[in-house]
């Protein structure tokens, strides 16, 4: 007859090891942690305030072709120029305030392509911010 041995199963959890492991991460830690830069954020003054938005340009093609350029932060008469001497007008807006859009409004029986037209004398002669205005109905 065989003799059984006698095993019986340990269900203890040895938590040396985990104790140990814990220890040497907190140890890491404890010396990483003065090595960490801080970030800085910036925030606004209460005081300091942004300034206000530019009244833009505005060029509007009429239904006959014809272009008009009203400079809307000072007045709102319109004068009525050709292309060349709306991109002078417009860079020498720009010139005063970089920071002045241009928006380019068309009657509503003007075809799209002289829109486009407009906008292409714009880029090509460096025009910054240019845009389209819409009217709601």
């Amino acid at each position: 007859m065989a003799r059984r041995a006698k095993h019986r199963l340990v269900n203890e959890i040895n938590v040396v090891p985990y104790i140990d492991v814990m220890l040497v991460l907190l140890i890491i830690f404890m010396i990483t942690a003065p090595m960490i830069n801080h970030g800085q954020i910036e925030l606004p003054q209460i005081g300091k305030s942004l300034a206000a938005p530019v009244a833009p340009l505005e060029v509007i093609i009429k239904a006959d072709g014809s272009l008009t350029l009203r400079d809307r932060a000072k007045s709102t008469t319109e004068q009525k120029v050709d292309r060349n001497q709306l991109i002078e007008a417009i860079k020498q807006k720009q010139t005063q305030n970089a920071e002045q859009p241009v928006v380019i409004a068309a009657d509503k029986n003007v075809r799209y392509e002289e829109v486009i037209k407009v906008m292409d004398i714009l880029q090509q002669n460096q025009v910054q911010k240019v845009g389209l205005l819409a009217q709601q109905k």
